[in-house]
């Protein structure tokens, strides 16, 4: 049985609280019992199922909407000081919590994996997840985007593991106190927090120090930053350091990656022991995510044959490379995609599950931060699309940096040979792709923010 409700969160306020990962948080408190409420900038969805668990959500940000009685505000790091309801929560004298916080205090008493990278991160920890689930070990998961199957981000469960996503963007992940961490990789991003590499490795390996005594480290053999950082930690006496990835010396060996359209077969050196199963999306990065979701498994005593059975059963997560639906021959796929890393697998993955077919992508810049210090990196990405269309840089929690548009995209993108046009006008896109689409072509929308939404109108345009 799960633990119960922590007395700080028995009625806590929520300021934005559809956001991926406070909606999560929230969801497991309504579950657990506790009377949630909050508040988000626009109705959605999310606001709608945390309603149908008892949750009151309150649309925009008012002083009023903070009931004096209020256990504790929890916020995250995009919330700004001048937020009216932060505001009155310090007249009030209520308790402010971060996100990071709140769900490291959902862990206590769990036995907790905790999914770190720079990528991969919500699918990892997604798959766990289901295939956790699968095999009736009714796990409490959070998690950064929701699940295809059960179409949510969150649940509480009565077993008595919980996986979580551990953001680095902002030191967060630093808070909790995992048996089984996994650390896909290891890069510079998030450039507003960290101003250089050796920020970032020291911020990892604060987050492997806090893996509980006798506990795992999952990390990949094959990222250069994830090698750097197991090097770093291979001294610390109470931790389990367990490899995997193509490389030869990895505990847990990739020996083969057989792709089958939208899906691929994976074989495993466990143990001595071949060992097969499918993932049911493509491309090698998300094969490599199923590896270290077996390898972390494995680490809390799941029989391993068990768990590749189980990781057949992911379906998916919104958003990471979701099929969003086909018209006139041409199917729309939506990707979360916005680092030049992540850019770069997505496009090879839909490269290889559809050979021989025009692939062309809608870009949505995530950040001026990220921009100014990897433009010309996403602008060589796109360069493996057959033609993209790049719009204005969504901004997020930033505010603008003088003369950083994305232009910077669009010039390295011509520069490396790419078919570019920048379409300033978001509303204008599904047109001008339903005039550049032809039967067999794929369309992927891609970026962090709200480009998702240009899924359906391109469908509708297509079909008209």
């Amino acid at each position: 049985m799960a633990p119960g409700i922590p007395a700080a969160m028995e009625r806590p306020h929520f300021i934005g609280i559809g956001g991926a990962g406070m909606s999560g948080i929230a969801k497991i408190l309504a579950q657990r019992g506790a009377k949630v409420a909050g508040s988000d900038a626009k109705e959605s969805g999310t606001a709608e199922a945390l309603r149908a668990l008892g949750a009151t959500v309150h649309i925009g940000h008012a002083a009023g909407h903070l009931a004096d009685d209020a256990t504790c505000v929890v916020v995250s790091s995009a919330i700004r000081a001048d937020n009216p309801e932060l505001l009155r929560a310090a007249e009030l004298s209520i308790p402010v919590v971060h996100r990071s916080d709140a769900l490291a205090s959902l862990m206590q008493g769990l036995r907790a994996i905790a999914v770190a990278g720079t990528h991969g991160k919500t699918t990892t920890t997604s798959m766990l997840a289901v295939a956790l689930s699968e095999l009736g070990l009714d796990p409490s998961y959070a998690i950064g985007g929701d699940l295809a199957g059960p179409g949510t981000n969150a649940t509480h469960g009565e077993g008595d593991i919980f996986v979580a996503e551990a953001d680095e963007s902002d030191r967060s992940f630093q808070k909790y106190d995992p048996e089984v961490a996994i650390v896909l990789n290891v890069e510079l991003d998030h450039h507003a927090n960290y101003a250089s590499m050796d920020e970032i490795y020291e911020s990892f390996e604060t987050f492997a120090g806090k893996i509980v005594p006798g506990g795992t480290l999952v990390v990949s053999a094959d990222q250069s930053g994830a090698v750097e950082l197991t090097k770093r930690v291979r001294d610390l006496s109470s931790l389990n350091v367990v490899t995997y990835g193509e490389s030869e010396i990895a505990d847990v060996r990739v020996h083969k990656i057989t792709p089958r359209g939208l899906t691929s077969d994976v074989t495993v050196i466990l143990n001595g022991k071949f060992l097969t199963f499918a993932v049911s999306v493509p491309g090698r990065h998300y094969a490599l995510n199923a590896v270290a979701a077996l390898a972390a498994g494995v680490a809390l005593g799941i029989p391993a044959h068990n768990l590749a059975s189980a990781l057949g059963k992911y379906t998916g997560v919104k958003r990471r490379l979701q099929l969003k639906g086909e018209a006139a021959g041409v199917q729309v796929i939506d990707s979360y995609a916005h680092h030049p890393t992540e850019m770069t697998a997505d496009l090879e993955a839909m490269r290889g599950a559809a050979a021989g077919s025009r692939l062309l992508v809608v870009f949505q810049p995530h950040l001026f931060s990220r921009t100014q210090e990897l433009g010309t990196e996403m602008g060589q990405a796109l360069a493996l699309a057959d033609a993209s269309v790049v719009l204005d840089i969504y901004p997020a929690r930033e505010d603008p940096i003088p003369g950083i548009t994305s232009t910077l995209i669009t010039d390295a993108a011509k520069a490396a040979g790419a078919d570019v046009t920048a379409v300033h006008d978001k509303a204008a896109v599904p047109e001008v792709i339903a005039g550049m689409a032809k039967p067999g072509d794929l369309v992927l929308t891609m970026g962090a923010g709200d480009v998702t939404d240009l899924g359906p109108q391109i469908l509708d345009h297509l079909s008209s």
